[in-house]
């Protein structure tokens, strides 16, 4: 059956080539409709239950896509004339960045005070241009004390300050939109550090998290892959000695990535982090083919055959034992589909599609253009042969020793697996290289990273968020989490409702606690919340 199928190749070489060619055109056609997403919801499968938790989350309150303005002033003080205005500025702008829907600073912290029987609330700075000594230290006072802002939005030296946007970032064309705002947020930082170059701009949040991811993904496909690919050619060089058999294996490898990623395409898979880098993959399982079929053919050339005779023969050698490591790397790869985590999934699926099309392509295409190239044939290595018989004869002699060797130095570094950690911290898929990555470390030491743990507490009665049974457990839970050694920040509902209770009383800070009273309570959120500014409401709360 081999030297039938064999026979075939080398007798209709234009055939199947035209042949192949066409199919992987076709394949490839699909790649138009591949599109890339950084959105982190794709590493949930639909029915994962705490991706459902988390939607329906966002669907009560607000969205947490946010890009967050870290600014440190080289002077190391935040509360001056010159870095409070510098923050309303950017404060203002922020409200014009694409999808904004809610900007926070401590410049608008909606600071409240009471005057009799009255509620003033309003922004925390206003004209920091003009304000006084004494208002610049009262204005530092209340940030640093104020739970809502410590480690959130101030750092606790007052040093570093922080500016978070909210974006609500739409279902679709999310590929578009995260560059959007990336961009306009890139240009306001610019301009900002030109105009207070004493200020240190740095940008993290989400939404500069998701595009680090994008613009990486890009950076090595346009860097890494090139690279490699280039490297293994000029390792093939030096296999083969041959420059049409190099070629040949490399339009190989070009031709099962394309036909992998477009068939990906035409299967509707979405390009992810993890799944964009199956090229790279595929360029290293698709070169080993190429090479068992070239180098056996090249051999029994040197040895005197025909050009048919020689690829023939080596097809019968090579078929079987080309399609059962494809077999079963192909196997290994959908094992990938049993994974949680979709993107995962879909890079098992792209690299085993790349792996069948390099074998098909290598027992096809590659004996089929070799029978056209005009090949020079290297008569063989007198030298590597006596080489490879002294390597082989070593091993015969010795092969207990080598064998109980290889076996002890197996189980030594195997011993090294219980030091693996499995550690999914988003920001460190980045090197320290990538601006992403310094930004978000500086953020993270001086106010917050990107991870949140968020709580819908639910109190199962109408009204019963001003319950002061209710509260009293809110702020318990609270004050938990502050004691908890990882934690940064707590932001509860709870401490607005016992600054709005001491605001009520005539600042008193001995009624700075929760009210005890369920209708007060109610009324002083009412009056709160009628309050506040449009787009600074109580919506994420």
């Amino acid at each position: 059956m081999l030297e039938k199928y064999a026979g075939f190749i080398v007798r209709h070489p234009l055939r199947v080539v035209l042949i192949t060619l066409l199919l992987v055109a076709a394949a490839a056609s699909g790649a138009r409709f591949l599109s890339f997403t950084t959105d982190y919801r794709v590493f949930f499968s639909s029915e994962n239950p705490q991706l459902a938790a988390f939607e329906r989350l966002q669907n009560t309150y607000t969205k947490n896509d946010n890009v967050l303005f870290v600014l440190a002033p080289k002077d190391g003080k935040v509360f001056t004339n010159r870095t409070l205005a510098a923050i309303e500025r950017l404060t203002k702008e922020s409200w014009k960045l694409p999808y904004s829907s809610r900007v926070d600073s401590v410049t608008n912290f909606q600071h409240t005070r009471g005057q009799g029987d009255d509620l003033i609330v309003r922004d925390l700075v206003e004209n920091a241009a003009r304000l006084t000594p004494a208002e610049l230290t009262a204005a530092r006072k209340i940030a640093l004390a104020e739970p809502l802002l410590q480690r959130r939005l101030i750092a606790p030296s007052a040093d570093v300050t922080g500016i978070n946007v909210t974006v609500q970032l739409p279902a679709e064309n999310q590929h578009t939109a995260v560059p959007e705002v990336v961009a306009a947020t890139r240009a306001l930082a610019q301009r900002l550090r030109a105009d207070y170059p004493d200020i240190e701009v740095r940008l993290s949040g989400i939404v500069m998290m998701n595009n680090a991811f994008a613009e990486s993904a890009e950076h090595d496909m346009t860097t890494l892959v090139p690279l490699m690919f280039g490297v293994i050619v000029l390792t093939l060089v030096g296999l083969l000695r041959s420059v049409w058999g190099t070629i040949a294996s490399a339009l190989v490898i070009l031709f099962s990535i394309a036909t992998a990623m477009g068939l990906a395409g035409w299967f509707g898979i979405t390009l992810t982090p993890p799944s964009i880098n199956a090229p790279t993959v595929i360029i290293t399982l698709a070169v080993a083919n190429g090479v068992h079929v070239l180098i056996t053919y090249f051999y029994y050339l040197g040895r005197g055959h025909d050009r048919r005779a020689a690829m023939v023969e080596c097809l019968r050698l090579n078929s079987y034992p080309i399609f059962l490591t494809s077999f079963t790397t192909t196997v290994g790869f959908l094992g990938m589909n049993f994974s949680e985590v979709p993107p995962f999934r879909d890079l098992g699926n792209i690299i085993s599609l790349g792996v069948v099309a390099a074998w098909l392509l290598s027992v096809t295409f590659l004996p089929a253009v070799m029978m056209w190239l005009p090949v020079r044939v290297h008569t063989e290595s007198r030298r590597s042969e006596t080489i490879l018989a002294a390597v082989v004869d070593f091993v015969i002699l010795h092969q207990r020793a080598l064998l109980a060797g290889t076996a002890l130095i197996t189980v030594l570094l195997s011993l090294g697996i219980a030091r693996n950690e499995l550690n999914d911290e988003f920001v460190k898929y980045f090197d320290e290289s990538v601006d992403f990555r310094r930004d978000a470390d500086f953020a993270s030491e001086r106010l917050v990273g990107p991870y949140t743990i968020d709580y819908s507490l639910d109190s199962a009665i109408p009204g019963g968020v001003s319950d002061p049974t209710f509260l009293r457990k809110v702020a318990a839970f609270a004050d938990w989490y502050r004691a908890q050694p990882e934690a940064l920040h707590v932001n509860t509902l709870t401490d607005t409702f016992k600054r709005l209770n001491k605001n009520l009383h005539g600042d008193d800070p001995a009624w700075h606690r929760l009210p005890d009273n369920r209708e007060l309570a109610a009324q002083y959120l009412l009056l709160y919340e009628m309050s506040l500014p449009y787009g600074l409401d109580l919506n994420n709360q």
